[in-house]
Parts: C-alpha cells; structure tokens; sequence
C-alpha cells in the first residue's frame, strides 16, 4: 500500500470535515512542496495565508528550536517575557496599545466580540451589544464567529445562532446607516473580503464607515487575520485605507505555521477586559510567542510588506497582460500578495489541473480562483504560476 493510501486509511479515524485533494504533503522548503511521492509542488497557496515566510523558514525554525530546549508552558497566572515583547512588537507597529494572545483566527474575533461588548455595557454602561458584519464576510467557525460571518452555508444546521448581529450589504451607505441603532456596538469587516472572492473594500465607503463609528461611539473592528502580516503590501491592510481601528484581530500568518492568534486594541478598551473577565489555557505560551516574535522581527525588520507590495504589483501585471481577451476571465483584482482571478463560470476543474501540473492554489468561492504565494516569492516562480494559470484558463475559453 503506498503512503498516500496509507494516509486515506488513517483518515477513517477523523471527521469528514474537510473535502481534501488526493495529495499527502510531507516536506517545504521556502515556495516549495513535496508529496510522499516526490512529486514537487509550487506552492501559491502558503496553508491559506499561513506560511507567509515560506516553507520551514530557518530564522524561525531557530527561534523554536531555542524555547523548545528551554520552557514549553508554565499558564498565564505567572509573566512570560515573550508574551510581552510580541505584544510589545505588535504594538510598536501598530495602532494598539494592548493585546490578548489565543491559539486562533476564529478566537481572536470572539475575543474582539466579547471585548466590544464587555466595554459598552461594563465600562460605558449604555447596554450596547449589537455587531454589524457584511455579506460574503468569514470571521471564523465558533458560534459567534460563524453568525457573524456573511455566508449562508457555514450556518447550516447550526441553529439557533446567537443574537445581537446584522449582516448588510458591502459598500452601502444607505444600509450601514439604516443598521445602526442605539444597540449598535461595533461594526465588524474585513478589508479586503478573502473567502468572500477577493474584494477591497471601496476606500470611500470605509472613510465614511469610519467616520460614521466614530460619530456614532460605535467601535471599529478589523478583521486582519488573512490580510495581516504584510499579506496586502502593509503590515496590517487598514493601513493603505488611513483609518485606525478600535480593535482588529490577527492569525494565520502571525506564526509561520505554528498556531496563534491574537486580538489588538486602543488603550480605552484596556478597562474592558480586567482580571478574570477572559482568559486562555494555551494562548501566548512561550514556545508561540517566541514563533510571533521571530516572525514579526523578520517582516518588520526585512520590511517584507513593501516586498509584497511590489510582487503583488508584478504578479497582477503579468496575469492581467496574459489573461487579456480570454473570455472565461472576468477579473483580476486583489492588494499585495492577495490575488483573485473571477472566472465565468467553475474552477474546481482548474485547481486540480493546476495540481497535476505541479502548481497549488484555491479558490475564493466556486468561480474565483485565489493566490496566496508567500511574501519572498521570486519573479521566476510568480512567471512559472502565471504561465500555467494563463494555459489553463485559455484552454477553458476556447
């Protein structure tokens, strides 16, 4: 029986939770992928935003090798210097005066959750718990977090979904305003809406989202988790917008790979989580802390954003020069590293014939293929992904 074979056998012991590819990836190395079988990928796809460094980055690996040899988890009734200096890092960095360290995405948008409401109703007494979100949003699987997402079908067979939040159409005035009530606390978005099919939000609307929040007393919170860590050409994508979220969230890329999350705010919100009123086991250990904190010193000070900014730049100029006059591409569109191609119509098809050509990427709903390459990828290898995305989509035009 071959390893991948083996692999499928083993996961009859799991839940069927994940539709995945015929594939058992065993070893990576910077954009690169092998399968037990030696076959090697290039991987534009970095876990769903997560190796933003690339495969095994060794700056990282060092620093994991280092805590591993010194301490693993003593729990947060004692200070851990590394929690410290990553919140400090981040911070630094950013518009954030505190941070409360967990182990995930979906975590840390329930920690922004709680945070938002615990200060409206424990700080400034006025009884407020309300979040406003937008369609096609994803803000997690948690019970909170999935009603806060703008997707119908992760909602599915879950009810009753908690109450306290709205869902509105993107980029409209009209609804923000009518949604807003005297319960509103906190209106809840991505900046550019990635599971959501790649869409930026329109800088305009989010001027007057912000300045509506900040008339209103309604905090802003700011889904960082898939376009952080330099991810959009800035270290975090509110900055190409010039606003500051109240609070915004981090994952996927804050830990190379090793999983961590993080939550973010202003100082004002320090009085809205005191002792006791939230906690977690396993978030900012010292062996996660120090992951963030080789990750943020190595983007920051490798000023990796602006690499992005620039590949990015030169990825969408290839593909939208290559994929000029095919008619089964409708759009090229995307910020940094954060690439989407709309197609007219499927592309699973193309995912797995970009698989068999040794090329990974997904998707971004069914008809909108998504890169995510990490932040040192080359030209020789964003030239090698767009010549077998470009070959592929004509072959689906004709």
């Amino acid at each position: 029986m071959s390893e991948t074979n083996t692999a499928a056998a083993a996961d009859q012991s799991l839940f069927p939770t994940y539709a995945r590819y015929p594939v058992a990836l065993v070893k990576g190395d910077g954009s690169w992928l092998w399968d037990d079988q030696g076959k090697k990928y290039l991987d534009f796809m970095s876990g769903i935003a997560v190796t933003n460094l690339g495969h095994a980055p060794k700056q990282i690996k060092a620093a994991l090798i280092k805590q591993l040899d010194e301490l693993w988890h003593v729990s947060n009734l004692f200070h851990i210097p590394n929690q410290a200096e990553a919140a400090k890092l981040i911070t630094d960095n950013s518009c954030a005066d505190a941070v409360f360290f967990c182990n995930s995405g979906a975590e840390a948008n329930e920690a922004a959750i709680k945070l938002a409401r615990r200060y409206n109703q424990k700080v400034l007494n006025n009884g407020r718990y309300e979040i406003i979100t937008f369609e096609q949003s994803f803000h997690g699987r948690t019970l909170a977090t999935l009603t806060a997402t703008g997707q119908a079908k992760v909602k599915e067979g879950f009810l009753p979904l908690p109450e306290g939040f709205k869902t509105i159409p993107l980029n409209d005035l009209d609804a923000l305003k009518a949604a807003v009530t005297d319960k509103t606390a906190a209106v809840m978005l991505e900046m550019v809406q990635a599971e959501g099919g790649i869409h930026p939000v329109d800088p305009a609307y989010m001027k007057e989202l912000a300045a509506l929040c900040e008339q209103q007393g309604i905090l802003l919170i700011v889904d960082e988790i898939q376009t952080g860590m330099g991810r959009t050409g800035k270290l975090f994508a509110y900055e190409h917008y010039g606003i500051e979220p109240d609070i915004f969230t981090m994952a996927k890329g804050l830990g190379s790979g090793f999983p961590v999350g993080a939550m973010a705010a202003k100082e004002k919100l320090r009085e809205g989580f005191t002792a006791g009123s939230h906690g977690s086991t396993f978030g900012g250990t010292p062996i996660a802390t120090a992951v963030v904190k080789a990750t943020l010193e190595t983007i920051v000070g490798d000023d990796l954003s602006a690499r992005a900014a620039q590949q990015g730049d030169y990825l969408m100029a290839q593909l939208r020069e290559k994929l000029e006059g095919n008619a089964f591409v409708q759009e090229v569109r995307g910020l940094g590293l954060l690439v989407g191609i709309e197609c007219a119509g499927p592309i699973a098809e193309i995912l797995n014939a970009a698989q068999e050509r040794g090329l990974i990427v997904i998707s971004a709903g069914p008809n909108v293929i998504r890169l995510l390459p990490n932040l040192l990828v080359t030209k020789e290898e964003i030239d090698t992904a767009v010549s077998i995305i470009t070959e592929l989509l004509e072959a689906k035009s004709l």
